[in-house]
């Protein structure tokens, strides 16, 4: 007999309301997959308990499922409409994933049952940011602020709101208000890094990065932002620790964050494939290199036979498996994954915004170019760096490289392979300012065949 309790049979021996909390407990420890065969479990019963619908709900948005959850959180709230955490966290899932009007009803209901939260206001500051309404949003911010006035994410909230708008004297004021309240505050300390820098004042960026790394000598966040800030030290390419924690830290809300800024590479990309390799056939392995939550994967779907997709965060990965398009999905580091795929057996290799985590571009690009079949392509972006800069490539204080074009088209030559377009396009969108950057594609020669 099972002990009380157990995954496999855990309602046999517990009452509803217990099983309820043993899920709870297990959602909150990580346990998902046991935590969700109670949640369904449950669900068998009549009626329903609006909990089991709320947290399954709050799982699913875990698991990448969003539309599921939403689904079951607001039948939740139907079946019990007086908990402001039910609206609240339901806005939080329709803001992520792009349903800002939505969110925006969510969050007001919220509101208006919990007037007095200050983490309320905060996040219908985030939403009406997002909804352009930046007098409103301010207007949030300060008003959690003054219900809280040591809720560090609103100051540091405020703080982006204000940078946002140029007004760096203020925004600076609201960092170091965060950083006065809570002195490790990652989001507050890389945000004054950023505001110096952008006001010119660069020792004391430099000093923050400095002052962090001194304080987390493990922080990949810390190393990486103090290199790009001060000159010294820079990596040939970002490190794994570093890309892992910043991609896992905003998966969830990835796809809504690139859509608000208008982010083209994946449709640039699957432009170019069509113009370069014709109507799809369905006949050719292809790479989704740095797939992330696997947007380029349903537009590169209809050439492949088999459809690869390789991220080093597992966040994302989470994210792209739900789409259901990829055939295998790898958590690992990208040039060492294609260096161990067979030679001459990938027809396509594309990567969208990926590469611009990479400086030395060499290694990647040879790596691609033996794995490649004979007449393969190898399509990406990266953000342009100008022709008349000093170095071939740059760490930007942001984090992301940008390489000159020379340098692209160098590296792809020393690597075999034949540049059919290093196109200057837009991006994205950041700070109301479109992004430069290079659509790059490249085929493989054919070797050449000796003479009898």
């Amino acid at each position: 007999m099972n002990a009380p309790g157990t995954p496999q049979e855990p309602l046999m021996e517990l009452e509803p309301e217990a099983a309820v909390r043993l899920a709870m407990v297990w959602h909150r420890e990580g346990r998902l997959d046991a935590a969700e065969q109670i949640y369904r479990s449950l669900m068998k019963r009549k009626p329903v308990d609006a909990n089991v619908l709320h947290f399954l709900g709050l799982l699913m948005h875990q698991r990448g499922r969003s539309d599921e959850a939403c689904t079951l959180m607001m039948r939740s709230l139907a079946a019990d409409p007086t908990v402001p955490d039910w609206h609240n966290n339901l806005g939080n899932v329709l803001l992520e994933t792009g349903r800002v009007d939505e969110a925006a009803t969510a969050y007001e209901e919220a509101a208006r049952l919990a007037p007095d939260r200050a983490d309320v206001q905060n996040n219908l500051g985030v939403l009406r940011r997002e909804q352009r309404r930046l007098d409103e949003s301010e207007a949030a911010y300060r008003r959690a602020i003054a219900l809280d006035a040591q809720f560090v994410d609103a100051h540091t909230n405020l703080g982006n709101l204000l940078h946002s708008q140029r007004r760096d004297e203020e925004a600076l004021h609201s960092y170091c208000e965060a950083l006065a309240l809570r002195p490790q505050n990652v989001r507050a300390r890389q945000a004054l890094g950023m505001a110096y820098y952008t006001l010119g004042r660069f020792e004391e960026a430099t000093r923050v990065y400095a002052d962090w790394l001194r304080d987390e000598p493990d922080s990949p966040e810390a190393r990486h932002h103090l290199a790009a800030c001060s000159g010294r030290d820079v990596p040939g390419r970002a490190a794994d620790d570093y890309v892992e924690k910043v991609f896992d830290g905003f998966a969830g809300s990835f796809d809504a964050k690139l859509a608000n800024l208008h982010y083209r590479a994946p449709h640039l990309l699957a432009q170019e494939v069509r113009d370069r390799l014709g109507e799809p056939r369905a006949d050719r392995i292809v790479l989704d290199a740095g797939c992330g939550t696997g947007l380029c994967g349903p537009l590169l779907k209809p050439w492949a036979r088999e459809l690869l997709g390789v991220d080093l965060s597992a966040g994302m990965l989470a994210r792209a498996e739900p789409r259901g398009v990829y055939d295998k999905l790898a958590k690992a580091e990208l040039t060492a994954y294609i260096q161990a795929l067979p030679a001459e057996g990938t027809d396509l290799i594309v990567s969208a915004d990926t590469l611009c985590y990479f400086g030395d571009l060499s290694e990647v690009v040879q790596a691609s170019a033996k794995a490649l079949a004979p007449d393969g392509w190898l399509m990406f972006t990266v953000e342009a760096l100008p022709q008349d800069a000093a170095n071939p490539f740059h760490l930007n204080p942001h984090g992301r490289y940008s390489h000159r074009m020379d340098y692209v088209d160098g590296v792809l030559g020393a690597a075999g392979l034949r540049p059919h377009s290093l196109q200057q396009v837009h991006l994205r969108t950041e700070g109301g300012k479109p992004v430069a950057g290079y659509l790059v594609s490249a085929c493989k020669s054919e070797p050449a065949r000796s003479s009898s």
